[in-house]
């Protein structure tokens, strides 16, 4: 038992681990929002999109010695809606237009970062370093998680309406245009906080996995939200704290576990699971048999 309290207790006792698993929480409940309408949406190309187009704009951000985070959101921003308007503007589909922005800004940032002499903060943005977070880089996490997630349950409705039926929101007249363009800057900004954590390589499953985990487990939206939101901080907490007592990585270690809670959601959900379904044939089956 005591071994098991410290588990918890032991970490905390470290500065650096009380930052951490404030940062945790908060990027874990931001990208679980954003999650579930990326799933509901068929955005998961975009987050990846637009988490590795950042690359560029944190290099020439850290050359120009502005906050990486501004680099970060205007290069998400600009992949964001070039993608809009090459898919408006030409016969390609979405996903390619998609393919075709995010490897050529990937490709240019990976240039840069090659020719440009850098010491190691420029690694954590590709591989996340969670606990090497300061206080400032906490507030600066907790403003813009709080203000995307202010203006997500604000107008989460007209999100959603958007997201099932984009013709039917223009025909009650929603501004669709206003609400697309305004969910890839929040996705811009999500996936800005959630680079801390595990980096620009991983950033997806950030933004993927607890609404996809969700999705299996209900059918209504408001729990989806809930599901996704303890899916996500539970894996964000408990990743950082099993990084710490196993000396690991903290990003793959946080990513890892939600890939566990997936794929627990697809084996036992109630309704959806594999083996749920294939037990509840069996019984129907031994029901209809003959006695």
């Amino acid at each position: 038992m005591e071994s098991f309290a410290a588990f918890f207790t032991e970490p905390v006792a470290f500065a650096f681990m009380r930052r951490a698993l404030v940062a945790a929480v908060l990027i874990g409940a931001v990208a679980s929002v954003l999650s579930c309408y990326l799933i509901l949406k068929g955005w998961a190309l975009m987050g990846d999109a637009i988490s590795h187009a950042v690359l560029p704009g944190i290099v020439l951000a850290f050359v120009l010695g502005l906050p990486l985070a501004v680099g970060a959101f205007a290069a998400g921003l600009f992949c964001a809606t070039a993608t809009g308007y090459l898919k408006e503007n030409s016969r390609i589909k979405e996903d390619t237009v998609m393919g075709v922005v995010f490897s050529g800004m990937f490709g240019l940032g990976l240039v840069l970062f090659v020719k440009v002499e850098t010491d190691q903060h420029l690694n954590h943005i590709l591989f996340g370093n969670i606990l090497g977070v300061s206080w400032r880089d906490v507030v600066e996490t907790a403003i813009i998680a709080g203000a995307t997630l202010a203006i997500v349950l604000a107008k989460w409705r007209d999100l959603l309406l958007y997201c099932f039926d984009p013709q039917h929101a223009r025909a009650i007249g929603l501004p669709v245009r206003l609400i697309h363009y305004g969910l890839l800057t929040l996705l811009a900004l999500t996936i800005v906080v959630s680079i801390k954590a595990v980096g620009i390589i991983l950033v997806v499953a950030m933004l993927v996995t607890p609404g996809a985990t969700a999705y299996l487990l209900t059918d209504r939206f408001s729990h989806m939200l809930a599901i996704s939101a303890a899916v996500a901080v539970s894996a964000s907490v408990l990743g950082t704290l099993v990084s710490f007592h196993i000396d690991a990585a903290t990003g793959p270690v946080i990513v890892l576990l939600q890939a566990a809670a997936f794929f627990a959601a697809f084996l036992f959900a109630p309704k959806n699971g594999v083996v749920t379904r294939k037990l509840a044939l069996r019984r129907q089956s031994a029901g209809r048999s003959p006695s």
